[in-house]
């Protein structure tokens, strides 16, 4: 029996956020080493860098052409970094670093700050998923593979600042388990929101979704690979761009 596209998108997009909740349990539950957090982080990046260039942009410019497409990106790169900014601004500042999260008695609010920022982080991704899958059925194994990859060590290391920072496990994997459902509902909002809408439209949308990732990317998970990995923070990225990129030549 073939499974409906729509319920398919809801799956990947569930998979992809449940690395969030798995990497919240190591970092909770296990004492992992902030170099290897962090290299881990700088490959995750190195694996949406190249996702989002020859999956996302890509795909955008081919259905929707070049102006759609700039102004998507750039779209979503500006409301990513205002949003961060903003929340930023209320204690959510290092919501995926391992050591520097605020307690809520250091900052108040920073608690509901650093939730809400960690669903800005996700949704961009998980949309993605969705839209991937319009035209044809098929989800790209390449983006939920990178979104896969990113999203474990975030959930790993912010979820080990947040146990640092004093809060209990059950607003930690609340917030991680929810985030993995929204993520799931993103996904599936993704696909049955833009089926049948004009290719300039998804082709925009596509790039909105990619300029965002590629914001966070500089905003919060590079800096954080970058602070632990020192020198080899790029080469381990380098690394991650390849793995993604030959998998999407090989067919991903």
């Amino acid at each position: 029996m073939e499974i409906a596209p729509w319920l398919q998108a809801g799956f990947w997009g569930t998979v992809a956020g449940a690395a969030l909740l798995l990497g919240a349990a190591a970092g909770y539950w296990f004492r992992v080493p902030p170099r290897l957090v962090a290299a881990i982080m700088a490959f995750g990046s190195g694996v949406l860098i190249s996702a989002l260039s020859f999956e996302l942009m890509d795909e955008a410019f081919r259905t929707g052409g070049f102006g759609a497409t700039a102004l998507g990106f750039l779209a979503g790169a500006r409301v990513y970094t205002l949003a961060n900014w903003w929340l930023a601004h209320g204690g959510a500042r290092h919501r995926k670093r391992s050591c520097k999260q605020p307690s809520e008695a250091e900052h108040g609010g920073s608690g509901v700050a650093i939730a809400v920022g960690a669903l800005l982080d996700g949704i961009p991704e998980s949309i993605v998923i969705g839209l991937s899958m319009l035209g044809g059925g098929k989800v790209s194994l390449v983006a939920v593979s990178a979104i896969f990859l990113s999203n474990v060590p975030e959930g790993l290391s912010s979820a080990a600042g947040m146990k640092k920072a004093g809060r209990p496990a059950l607003y930690i994997f609340g917030i991680w388990g929810g985030i993995a459902l929204a993520s799931g509902l993103a996904a599936l909002a993704g696909f049955t929101l833009f089926e049948g809408v004009a290719p300039a439209t998804v082709a925009a949308t596509t790039a909105v979704a990619a300029g965002a990732i590629l914001a966070m990317l500089v905003d919060t998970m590079i800096p954080e690979a970058f602070e632990e990995a020192h020198d080899f923070a790029g080469l381990i990225t380098v690394a991650g761009f390849l793995a993604a990129f030959a998998l999407s030549k090989l067919g991903g």
